[in-house]
């Protein structure tokens, strides 16, 4: 059975557009997945990338067309400008990372109700009550929010030592067990044919 590190940002577009996406191949493929969100800032500066406000005005145009192509060939909703970005990442990891360790609910439900909250929902996440409203989404305790946080302030920091070094410098990056990395959530069908054993 393959096993799938899944190194995220839980305010990255990239991240959100990938949807449920990664847990439709997994199921499909038997594969396990562990959620591992980071500071994706944090990653670009140590990985030689820059944040997004800081680039080249061409590298922030073309961005900005990009996020809407690729909104419109998934069909997501999406706010190019949303009204809470940026905004600390920290909380809402911290209850991805609560909630995993705690189990009981969906983990992609929560990761993509996180995302979709803030690129889609004009809401907060780093607003307890809406990670609580995103946590009783995917079937956990609310309250995880509030407990979870000394595990998370562990294992936050510790995902981005692991993220770099397995490899990754954005986000979505998912990493199988075998060693094969794909970045970007354009990358997916990749990673299916990949488990698929044809690529």
């Amino acid at each position: 059975m393959a096993h799938i590190d899944y190194f995220f940002a839980t305010l990255s577009p990239y991240t959100y557009f990938a949807g449920t996406r990664l847990e439709e191949i997994a199921a499909k493929h038997g594969a396990t997945i562990a959620y591992k969100p980071l500071d994706i800032l944090a990653l670009f500066a140590r990985t030689g990338g820059t944040p997004p406000g800081e680039r080249h005005p061409n590298r922030i145009a073309y961005r900005a067309q990009e996020l809407q192509r690729i909104a419109k060939k998934t069909g997501l909703p999406f706010n190019l400008k949303p009204a809470h970005w940026p905004t600390n990442m920290a909380p809402s990891a911290y209850a991805v990372i609560a909630a995993q360790k705690e189990g009981g609910g969906d983990l992609g439900k929560l990761v993509h109700a996180i995302l979709r909250s803030c690129w889609a929902d004009e809401k907060d996440v780093a607003d307890d009550a809406v990670i609580g409203d995103c946590l009783e989404e995917a079937g956990f305790d609310r309250g995880l929010s509030f407990t979870g946080l000394l595990v998370g302030a562990e294992t936050y920091p510790a995902n981005l030592e692991e993220a770099i070094d397995k490899g990754a410098f954005g986000a979505p990056t998912y990493v199988v067990d075998d060693g094969a990395t794909f970045w970007g959530q354009d990358r997916l069908d990749d990673l299916d044919a990949h488990l698929a054993g044809t690529l």
